[in-house]
C-alpha cells in the first residue's frame, strides 16, 4: 500500500463511516479496486486506524455535547448526562461480547471478497427502506400500523437493542450507522437523538479495539504494525479520514433530521448487486 492508496481509503472511510452505506464494506470494495492484497489481520488493523480517526472527528464535531457527558460521568453526577453515558455503556455490551468471543471469526470476513459485502449491502438497503415507513415526526401517523404517536427519547431497552444492532453490523457491508439509526427510528425514537447516540456509541468499541491492538503490538512485535503497510500510508489515511469525517458527520446529522435516508437504500441496492455479480 502506498500513500495514494491510503489517501483514497481514508477519504472513503471518512465518508462511509457516517453515511449509511457501510464503511467496512466500501473499504473492501476499494481494496479490491486498488488491488490491495492485505491479509485479514492487517486489513482489520488498517481499518481500525481509520475508524479511530473518524471517532476523533465525532468528538470534534459534537464537542459541545461530548464535554458535558464526560464531566457528569467522571464527577459521578446523577443527572441526565450521566444516565445518557450509562445507556451508551449498556449499548456497548453486545459488540464487546462479539469482539472478545468472535474476533477471529469476524476477521475472516475482511479481505475475503465482495460476495459477503454485496449481500450485507442489500440487508442495509432493506433496513433503510423499512425505517423510512417509521420516520418519526411530532404526532406522525405510522404508515404501516396506522397509529399516531410522538417520537420519544432513547430508553434503556432501546439502548440495548440498538447496541445489538451495532454488534451485528461488524460484518463488512452492513452499515453500522445505517443499522443503528434505522433500528432507533423503528423503535420510535427521535431521529436527531438516534443519530447523535449512534455516533457516540461507537467511540468506546473503536478505542477499545485500538488499545487492544496497541497492547498486542507492544507485547508481541513492535514492528508488526507497520511492516506490511508502512508508517506513511497509515499517517496519510488517518489524516484524510479525520478531515473528511468531520465534514461527513455534520452532513449526516442534517440528512437524518430531514428523513432522507431512503435514498441511500437505493444506492446500497445498486452497489450491493454490482458486488454480488462481480
Amino acid at each position: 500500500m502506498n500513500w495514494l492508496d491510503a489517501l483514497i481509503m481514508g477519504i472513503v472511510q471518512g465518508l462511509a463511516e457516517y453515511l449509511p452505506i457501510s464503511s467496512s464494506g466500501h473499504l473492501e470494495i476499494f481494496r479490491e479496486i486498488l488491488g490491495l492484497n492485505l491479509n485479514g489481520a492487517d486489513s482489520l488493523q488498517f481499518d481500525v486506524t481509520l475508524h479511530v480517526a473518524t471517532v476523533l472527528s465525532t468528538i470534534v464535531v459534537l464537542w459541545r455535547e461530548f464535554v458535558p457527558l464526560c464531566k457528569s460521568f467522571f464527577t459521578f453526577n446523577n443527572d441526565d448526562n450521566a444516565r445518557y453515558v450509562y445507556k451508551i455503556l449498556l449499548s456497548c455490551i453486545p459488540v464487546a461480547i462479539v469482539g472478545l468471543c468472535f474476533k477471529e471469526t469476524v476477521e475472516q470476513f475482511f479481505g475475503s471478497g465482495l460476495l459477503i459485502v454485496g449481500i450485507c449491502l442489500l440487508v442495509t438497503a432493506a433496513l433503510l427502506a423499512f425505517a423510512y415507513f417509521f420516520r418519526t415526526k411530532p404526532l406522525e401517523t405510522n404508515k404501516l400500523t396506522g397509529k399516531t404517536y410522538k417520537p420519544r427519547d432513547i430508553t434503556w431497552l432501546d439502548a440495548f437493542i440498538i447496541g445489538c444492532a451495532q454488534a451485528v453490523a461488524v460484518l463488512p457491508g452492513l452499515s453500522r450507522s445505517g443499522t443503528t439509526i434505522a433500528t432507533g427510528i423503528m423503535l420510535g425514537d427521535k431521529r436527531e437523538k438516534v443519530a447523535q447516540f449512534s455516533f457516540f456509541m461507537v467511540i468506546i468499541p473503536i478505542l477499545g479495539e485500538a488499545l487492544l491492538g496497541l497492547k498486542k503490538i507492544i507485547t508481541d512485535d513492535p514492528e508488526a504494525a507497520t511492516q506490511s503497510i508502512g508508517l506513511l500510508p497509515i499517517a496519510v489515511g488517518f489524516i484524510a479520514s479525520f478531515i473528511v469525517g468531520c465534514i461527513a458527520c455534520r452532513w449526516m446529522l442534517e440528512i437524518v433530521k430531514r428523513g432522507k435516508l431512503v435514498w441511500f437504500s437505493v444506492y446500497c441496492v445498486i452497489v450491493g448487486l454490482v458486488c454480488i455479480f462481480y
